[in-house]
Parts: structure tokens; sequence; C-alpha cells
């Protein structure tokens, strides 16, 4: 059974959060991020599959989109693309850089689905310093970002996960082509995998994802 933690309020930040894993030792750090109009519980059932050594913060969006379902920006698919306001966005990316500016030192990785993985990678390109690397899982790489990328040398050792499905009808795998090509612009080591699954996060992915956070973080045992 998982435990987390009761939500409580990061006051560098303002987001709300629950913990899990490890919260005694932990040898590395997770902040996972969930996909719009969910929230925070919606990525828990991951714990249980994922590295025990780490502490895994389960952050929640701050805009409230409905009842129990949150985002870190508001997006509409009603022409075809993700259309959303890029002011809200910038503003949850600049949420995410203080919460982690406030956590006590320790290895750390932000990860997400889909809007949470558009975020991860924001928050991971423009600020390094604060993380090992990012994860995308069946997310994108947002062109409104690049002004806040940082530079080429502050992008030194940081690396990147980015998975997707082959079938994904809400983010197409084309999303993962164009992730990549950027990363090897901007030289930022990263791995891409494409699964046999639509817009969702499969088993085989998970036991991909735990493998690349183990190597990342150092994680021993």
């Amino acid at each position: 059974m998982i435990t987390l933690s009761s939500l409580e309020l990061d006051p560098n930040s303002g987001l709300q959060l629950r913990r899990a894993g490890n919260l005694t030792a932990p040898q590395g750090r997770l902040l996972l991020l969930h996909g719009v109009g969910s929230n925070e519980e919606n990525l828990a059932p991951l714990v249980s599959k994922l590295p025990p050594q780490l502490e895994i913060l389960l952050v929640r969006a701050p805009r409230q989109l409905g009842p129990g379902g949150y985002g870190f920006y508001q997006v509409s698919f009603a022409t075809g693309k993700p259309t959303f306001e890029v002011d809200h966005a910038q503003a949850s990316r600049l949420q995410l850089i203080a919460l982690l500016e406030g956590l006590p030192p320790l290895p750390t990785v932000i990860a997400g689905f889909s809007q949470g993985g558009i975020m991860s990678a924001g928050v991971g390109l423009s600020a390094p310093q604060h993380l090992r690397g990012f994860a995308l899982l069946s997310g994108r790489m947002l062109e409104e970002f690049a002004p806040s990328i940082a530079p080429a040398i502050a992008l030194e050792g940081l690396q990147a996960f980015v998975a997707h499905g082959h079938r994904d009808g809400v983010l197409p795998v084309a999303y993962a082509r164009q992730s990549q090509a950027w990363l090897e612009r901007l030289g930022v080591a990263h791995v891409l995998r494409l699964y046999d699954m639509a817009h969702e996060i499969s088993d085989t992915e998970l036991s991909d994802f735990s493998q690349w956070l183990r190597s990342v973080l150092n994680v021993k045992g």
C-alpha cells in the first residue's frame, strides 16, 4: 500500500504537494508532476514501481480547473493543436523553480506526465543548477520557453529521459522526435524510448524510467 503524506503548502513557491517514498534517509529526490485536469494523487501508483531509495514529491499544479482537477496552465485542443496562456505556463515554471530553490540539497530529478512533462522540461532547461535531469513522459517541449533556456555551459551534465507512445492521440509521437532534435541541438545528454501505447504510462516504460533514475541519481542498493 502506498503511503502519502498529508497535503502541505510549500512557503517558498506557494505550491501544494504530498511526500512519498524514503523520507528518512533518501539517496535522491524525484519531483513528479501530473497532467492537466488531474491532481497529485493521480501519479501515486507510480511510487511503488520506482527506486525505494528516493524521496518523492507529488506536486499539485497551481491552477484549479474543476473539482479535483488542476493544471499548470489551461490548454485547448479546439483548433486541432494545443493552444494555451503562455503567461500562466511561465508563472508555473517560476513557481516550480522556487520550490526547488527552497528544498534541502539532494540529487534531484523532475519528471511529469503530459503537461507535467512539458513543465519538467521547461524547468530542467531553465534551471539546470538545481537538477541532475528531467523526464518527459508523453509530453513535449514548448517553443515559448526557449528564451528562458540556460546557456550551453550550464546544461553540461544535465540528462533527459524522453518517453512516448506510438499510438498517442493527444500529443502525437512526432512531439517526441521534436524534443529529441531540440535536445541534440542543445547538447543535452538524453535517451528516447518509444512504446506501443497510447497517451499513458506503461509498466515497461516505468521499468526503463526507474533504471534511468538509478543511473542519473547514482542510487545504490
